[in-house]
This record gives structure tokens, sequence and C-alpha cells, in this order.
């Protein structure tokens, strides 16, 4: 009999081909199993570092308050020189702003009223850091439309009008007003706050554009003067201190809203594990007789 008979080696090439078949399923199932762990695996991987991350940024929250808690228990004003005012370095990098050293948009308006006196300081100052005044115009509508508003009719009670906006808890809720760009949001960034209650400009920290802005006839030359003195380590001890260093008799005190210590405060930072970045933004309030409370943050990544 001929063992190489045209049916064995049919025989033998199905077996061949089968066997090829098979290897090439388990290879396509393995494929696709190690595709699966290898994203699987990724994807653990990213989680890890998104919490890793956002553990940091509660870390460097933690800190943040107790830096502002312990310089308010060393000293009453609130200054640059302090600790709470130096960059923070290293995994969290970062820093705390006193958002009382800016020009506080809440204060457009007072007692459910426009406040004038302190809509001409916000026109003043969007003149001297070079913001166009159709878009402070539009600013200023936009944050006195987003609170009820008391209009006082004469021999008549009062009529209240509610508010036409939702109510701003950053800058960052201005940047659909038209001739708002990015540049300008930077701008209004460094000079600019949006507090839950009026406040006062904190003499200490503001930049010398606030101080000119908010007080009468101050200059931008007399402020830059004034600020340079400041930070060479002559900080302001108490209002009457800063009103007598204005070197302006015909100013009154009672027209000068500035103080010397400050309640608000802004964090913003990030942190880095690997390749991934995880961003962080809080407001920061820090009363005379407690610790410091975050009143909202942001997470981003």
């Amino acid at each position: 009999m001929n063992r190489h008979s045209p049916a064995a080696a049919k025989q033998r090439g199905m077996a061949i081909i089968s066997a090829l078949l098979i290897a090439a399923v388990v290879a396509v199932i393995a494929g696709a199993m190690l595709t699966r762990q290898t994203v699987f695996t990724r994807s653990l991987e990213a989680e890890q570092q998104r919490v890793q991350g956002q553990w940091l940024l509660l870390g460097a929250l933690e800190q943040s308050r107790l830096l502002l808690w312990d310089a308010r228990k060393k000293d009453v004003l609130t200054r640059l020189d302090q600790p709470w005012a130096r960059a923070q370095g290293g995994v969290f990098e970062g820093r705390l702003e006193d958002e009382q050293g800016k020009f506080n948009l809440r204060n457009l308006v007072n007692r459910q009223q426009q406040d004038d006196e302190q809509l001409q300081h916000f026109e003043r100052l969007c003149r001297l850091i070079g913001v166009d005044p159709a878009v402070s115009r539009r600013i200023s509508q936009r944050v006195i439309g987003s609170y009820d508003q008391r209009v006082v009719h004469k021999g008549a009670s009062d009529e209240r009008l509610p508010a036409k906006y939702p109510m701003l808890r950053s800058l960052d809720d201005l940047s659909g007003i038209e001739g708002i760009d990015p540049q300008v949001l930077r701008r209004l960034h460094a000079f600019v706050s949006v507090l839950p209650g009026n406040t006062w400009v904190n003499g200490n920290t503001a930049s010398a554009e606030v101080l000119s802005a908010v007080v009468p006839l101050l200059s931008l030359a007399q402020a830059q003067a004034l600020v340079a003195e400041r930070d060479s380590g002559r900080w302001f001890i108490n209002r009457g201190d800063f009103v007598n260093r204005l070197r302006m008799p015909q100013v009154a005190m009672d027209s000068v809203q500035v103080g010397i210590t400050s309640e608000w405060f802004r964090l913003q930072g990030q942190a880095r594990r690997e390749q991934r970045r995880v961003t962080i933004e809080a407001l920061l309030h820090r009363p005379e007789d407690r610790q410091p409370q975050v009143i909202w943050s942001r997470v981003g990544v």
C-alpha cells in the first residue's frame, strides 16, 4: 500500500490548515486580551495619578489655611512680606493672593442700590490698566444686574426689582461679555476680584493702580511712590497712618475706604504627577476669630 496516498496528504494538509487557523484565532484573542489589559492598566494608572493629584491639592489647600491662620495670630496686619504671600514650590506649585488688594466688583452694589462712587472708582481703574471704557461699562452692567435692586420712590414705598443675571462667582464668569478675551481677563485678574460681600481695599497689598483708583485725587505717580515706600518695609500700621502718608491734607479720612487687614484670599496652583497635571482655584475666608474656611474650590485636569 502506498504510504503517501493523495487522501493521506489531503488529511495532513487539512490538519496543518486547522492548526494554523487555531493558532491565528488564539493569537487574535490573546492580542485583544493584551490590548484590553493595556488599556485597563493605563486607565488605572491615570485614575491613580488623578487621585494622588487631588490629595496633593487638598494638602496644599490645608497648608494655605494654616499659613493664613498663623499669620493672623502673629500680626493683625496683612502684608506682602508674610509667609502666606510666598510662592509655593515642589510637587505643588502655586500661591495665595490677597483678593482685598484688588477692586471688589461686589462694591458696585451697596444696600441693593448702585454705588455711583464705587462705579467711578472701577471706571478709573479700567482706564489705568488699559481696559476699554465700553467693556468696563458692560462689566458694571453685568455685575449690577446680578443683584436684586431697590428703587426708592419719593412719597411711596420702595420697589424691588429682581436680578437679571446669575450672580458672579469669579471673574471667569465675565468671559461671555463682548470685548472680554483671555488677554483682558488675565489683566482683570491682576487688579479685580469678585467677593461675596462689600470690602475695603487693603493698603498693604494693593497695587498702585488700585490705590490710585479708589483714593480721591491720588495720581498714579503718587500711588507708585507710596507703594514703593511701603514695599521697602514701611508697612501701614493703621488707616490714619495710610492717610497721613498720602500727604494730601485736602483728602478727608472718611472718604478713604482703605484698610490694613484682609479676610479674603484666592489660592491658585497645580500639582504634577508624572505626565498628569491637576489644577486648583479656591476662595478662602479668614475671619478675625476663627480659622480660614474654603468658600468654594474648583479642580481641573
